[in-house]
């Protein structure tokens, strides 16, 4: 199954979930002291490995971090060559100043923002979907 392409679909279907909790962006050298089922999700820079992690985990661990972040994942199975949908989100959050941090991943597009945001971003992204 490849995912929905069609960007009006994928717009009026993309029904944003928000996760519980507060979740944050860190870097490590190295994923030897990282248990990987606490991780949302890693990503290898030139400058360390990025994670994302529970606060409540990297506060645990000591774990350095700027920016405190709500979850959202839009519901919809989006094709990773679909054209548009980041755009068109981002622009609708941007418009509200929000921020958006996205990870595209194989079923889903998850929208990291920051969580004084949250029940705004979702109330934009509902109304997206909607119009």
């Amino acid at each position: 199954m490849s995912g929905e392409k069609n960007l009006g679909v994928l717009l009026k279907n993309m029904q944003p979930s928000l996760h519980e909790g507060e979740f944050v962006f860190c870097s490590v050298e190295n994923l030897n002291n990282i248990d990987i089922q606490e991780l949302v999700c890693s990503f290898r820079e030139a400058e360390g490995i990025t994670i994302i992690v529970s606060k409540n985990y990297a506060d645990i661990h000591k774990l350095n971090y700027s920016f405190i972040a709500s979850w959202i994942t839009l519901t919809i199975h989006s094709s990773l060559d679909a054209v548009g949908l980041t755009a068109a989100f981002s622009k609708a959050l941007a418009a509200e100043n929000i921020s958006s941090n996205v990870v595209a991943a194989f079923y889903h597009d998850h929208i990291f923002v920051n969580h004084a945001d949250a029940a705004k971003a979702m109330l934009v992204l509902q109304s997206l979907s909607n119009s």
